[in-house]
């Protein structure tokens, strides 16, 4: 069974186009016009496995925070139409990543109850490559979660030397690395499952 989607969403702010192939080999074509968003999404590609296209144009004479926001819902949207009704998936996933000092962890469950915990250190610096905003990061899984209605947490273990400045860079592409391999793990069909809803209520 072809497990992938097709989202268009376009808005008077942006509009948004995302296929994706759970089931795929990690090819990523991301064009947003915020580099740093893109290399991010390519990790989703890349380290869950995942066909993804993703092409953005939005606002961005004005800020980022459309375009980020507006792609972060088509793609939960994306793979809340590709997982379908969920038969026969892992249902929960969870990895640790780390990139040099930091160490990120993230936690999913299919659950069709969208909740989540972000948790990052407060003093990382508030832009990367001019016009990635880290104060987006947050709204980013925020907006994922809910629109592919996922239980999701997602979390910075460690994040450098005490006393330090961190490195938001590595901060944030370690989040990306780790929710793609938790998502990766949740997503992948379970052979002992017998193509059953991975719940005690018969749906999620």
């Amino acid at each position: 069974m072809s497990r992938t989607a097709r989202i268009e969403r376009v808005t008077k702010e942006t509009k948004v186009s995302v296929e994706l192939d759970l089931d795929g080999t990690g090819v990523g074509e991301i064009s947003t016009g915020v580099g740093f968003y893109d290399h991010m999404l390519n990790q989703i590609a890349k380290h869950g496995g995942f066909d993804l296209r993703v092409h953005t144009v939005g606002d961005l004479e004005i800020d980022a925070h459309h375009t980020v926001e507006d792609t972060a819902l088509a793609l939960g949207a994306a793979f809340a139409e590709a997982l379908g009704d969920k038969a026969g998936v892992t249902r929960y996933g969870h990895a640790q990543v780390p990139l040099d000092e930091v160490l990120a962890s993230a936690v999913v469950d299919l659950s069709g109850r969208p909740y989540v915990v972000h948790d990052e250190p407060a003093n990382i610096a508030p832009h990367i490559g001019g016009n990635y905003p880290t104060s987006l990061t947050r709204h980013i899984w925020e907006s994922f979660g809910h629109s592919a209605k996922v239980t999701l947490h997602v979390s910075i273990l460690r994040a450098g030397r005490h006393g330090a400045q961190p490195d938001a860079h590595h901060i944030v592409e370690a989040q990306f690395k780790a929710v793609a391999r938790a998502l990766r793990q949740a997503c992948a069909i379970d052979p002992r499952n017998a193509g059953a809803v991975p719940s005690t209520k018969g749906a999620l």
